[in-house]
């Protein structure tokens, strides 16, 4: 006999299908608890599934089925709400991460997020230095950037701060880099020219996650110029959003491609394009995506009125970015590092003379999320929970 169990909670009784509740078992036969890995397949997760038994004590829905061999689970109730589909009582990616974002214009350089160096190396501060990676990363995710200072200006010590987040991402201008302004790549970022605020990588179908950089050589005079401009493109939605809505949703719906193909035996666009603003399943921005340098041929798919009403929102996204309320400017100088969460803040840079040396590198979006979450779960309160909704 087919039995499907309704739990219920103060808020709603909660229908949950007797495969769904078998396949999430987190018995040893059924999960690896060290790899946190299914060892079931569906194969052995019978649609007809029944109920010999089940009640609840402890906190715990306790399940006997009508298998052969008998088999029995056990689901504590907080899982069984969060996994709740029917109705949905709460989204998978605020369980993930129930931390806010603050969104700023050029006010934000009154108080800019920052962090130590000291903070964040352990052979400084010894096992505090992951907290201190928390706090740096926490930061990161609320804001779109931090700054990182006291740094050695040395390549190898803004290396080992950079791997402190996750690893460096290789592309095809390397690992890590350490450049000057001498065209060594098929790019403008290694001219001395100035860059409006755009995001890296806009031609990868996964774009870096972090770009960090670190001034170690500037002197002024002789040299002159080379700020560095940072803009927050979910400011940016914000305003087109309240103010352009025609706009925001152009912008949000119509995909653009982007290319790279500046450097020999190199040449890079993405199968499937993105528009500018990307949202999840439930519309909450989760990424932007703009470089007009790098900007391909538009239109594909497109018809005559969206081709008119793109140019139009485009003019306005650039209309707000470029806006004194929007940018921040700020002058890095050796030993203050930059940490930009690409898919979120837009830099570029000022026009610049003398000998300027930079370095830096890229670090995946999933890698420095994952070592955000692992951190958070290592420093909450209690034990490790194998029944986390990121599993």
């Amino acid at each position: 006999m087919f039995v499907m169990l309704s739990i219920r909670s103060p808020q709603s009784k909660q229908p949950s299908d007797n495969q769904f509740l078998f396949d999430h078992c987190r018995c040893s036969a059924c999960f690896h608890g060290k790899t946190r890995q299914r060892l079931r397949t569906l194969a052995n997760v019978p649609s007809n599934v029944s109920v010999a038994s089940a009640q609840i004590s402890n906190g715990k829905l306790h399940v006997v089925w009508q298998t052969t061999p008998v088999h029995e689970s056990s689901f504590p109730l907080a899982f069984l709400r969060q996994a709740s589909y029917d109705p949905p009582l709460a989204t998978r990616g605020e369980l993930l991460d129930q931390s806010p974002l603050h969104t700023w214009g050029s006010e934000i350089a009154q108080n800019p997020p920052t962090v130590t160096y000291e903070s964040v190396i352990p052979a400084k501060t010894g096992g505090e230095a992951e907290k201190g990676v928390l706090s740096w990363l926490d930061k990161v995710h609320e804001y779109g950037f931090c700054f990182v200072t006291g740094v050695p200006t040395t390549t190898e010590a803004t290396e080992e701060l950079i791997r402190r987040m996750g690893h460096i991402r290789e592309t095809h201008y390397g690992g890590f880099w350490d450049f000057t302004a001498d065209m060594s790549k098929g790019d403008l970022a290694y001219s001395n020219q100035g860059l409006p605020a755009h995001t890296d990588t806009a031609y990868f179908t996964d774009p870096a996650g972090l770009q960090i950089f670190h001034c170690l050589h500037h002197p002024i005079p002789p040299g002159t110029g080379g700020e560095t401009l940072l803009v927050d493109a979910f400011f940016v939605a914000e305003q087109l959003s309240e103010n352009y809505p025609e706009a925001f949703a152009t912008l949000s719906r119509l995909a653009v491609p982007f290319h790279a193909s500046g450097n020999e035996g190199t040449l890079l666009r993405p199968p499937i394009s993105q528009p500018v603003f990307r949202h999840d399943h439930l519309g909450r921005l989760y990424q932007a995506r703009w470089n007009n340098e790098d900007r391909c041929v538009l239109g594909e798919g497109w018809t005559p009125d969206e081709v008119r009403q793109w140019y139009t929102a485009a003019r306005l996204f650039e209309q707000v970015a470029t806006s004194k309320e929007a940018e921040y400017w700020v002058k890095l100088t050796p030993g203050t590092v930059v940490v930009i969460d690409n898919w979120r803040v837009m830099h570029g840079r000022a026009a610049f003379t003398g000998q300027r040396r930079m370095c830096g590198a890229y670090v995946g979006a999933d890698d420095w999320k994952s070592r955000r979450r692992s951190l958070t779960n290592q420093f909450k309160a209690g034990p490790e929970d194998s029944w986390s909704m990121g599993w």
